[in-house]
């Protein structure tokens, strides 16, 4: 999966014309670079992963970006992962599930949203609040990955914690299992309800995937964080469409992107395959 994280500060600003607003100028310079990079890696991916935050940051122009790019990316036949980690109480978890996929219908007639085939969730506030965009993914064919046990060196502080015998993050994957069945695959070997599962610490992986037998793992921190992927044997249990590794500044940042989108699915697909690696 190719992340999209793009810092308007390194992207190239000579893309912009010289006549535009800061704002304006911004999000062509970004507009250009994600699109040359999703042409150029693409054909070695699967999906992309816009992180909301850097399109949000640029204003509405920003939005106006991350629509085009996400658009763009469906027409070249990927997936789009919308990277928001939201999460809040169900009124407003419900919003933001609407705004990520296929929008509401109003008194003035309806309103897209973003179209997104799957997205990030944040399950810290409890169950209540991941029920809203779970029934959303059911009406509209979308994914959902929560968040249970995450890449950055802080996860510690409050997933690791001991809560009653387990840690907090065991807890966390029993609740995502849960939601499981209501976005199953038609064959059962697969759910939609998919899980946030760190490269960083791949020691928590085999665990993991005996919590969650069914779902995607959506793993990120290879490459820049550190994580290997010679390490990620366990997430691909159920077969190789049971992870969907993301990478983004090791695949933006080397001299030449595609090539280094092809080295990782190489190596993916040899540390995917085994006796009963066949989904």
């Amino acid at each position: 999966c190719l992340g999209l994280d793009p810092d308007p500060a390194s992207v190239g600003g000579d893309l912009a014309a010289p006549s535009s607003g800061a704002s304006e100028a911004a999000a062509e310079a970004v507009l250009s670079f994600c699109v040359d990079l999703i042409d150029r890696a693409g054909p070695h991916c699967v999906a992309v992963k816009p992180q909301l935050a850097c399109f949000e940051r640029l204003g509405w122009q920003g939005f106006r970006v991350l629509e085009l790019i996400c658009r763009h990316a469906q027409q070249a036949g990927l997936l789009v992962i919308a990277d928001g980690k939201r999460g809040d109480v169900p009124v407003s978890a419900k919003a933001y599930a609407e705004a990520l996929t296929d929008g509401i219908d109003s008194p003035f007639g309806r309103i897209p949203g973003l179209g997104a085939d799957a997205f990030t969730v944040n399950p810290f506030t409890g169950r209540d609040s991941i029920e809203p965009f779970v029934a959303r993914a059911e009406s509209s064919g979308c994914g959902v990955f929560a968040l249970v046990r995450t890449s950055n060196p802080g996860a510690a502080d409050i997933q690791d914690l001991d809560a009653g015998g387990s840690p907090v993050f065991e807890h966390v994957a029993a609740m995502v299992d849960g939601f499981g069945e209501r976005l199953e695959s038609a064959d059962g070997l697969l759910t939609g309800m998919g899980a946030v599962a760190g490269a960083t610490e791949p020691g928590h992986l085999g665990r993991l995937r005996d919590l969650m037998p069914r779902s995607i793992f959506l793993i990120p921190g290879v490459g820049a964080q550190g994580g290997r992927p010679e390490d990620l044997g366990p997430a691909f249990r159920p077969g190789r469409a049971g992870a969907i590794v993301t990478a983004s500044r090791s695949i933006a940042n080397d001299p030449d992107p595609p090539a280094a989108a092809e080295r990782l699915r190489e190596t993916l697909w040899q540390v995917s395959e085994g006796p009963d690696q066949n989904i």
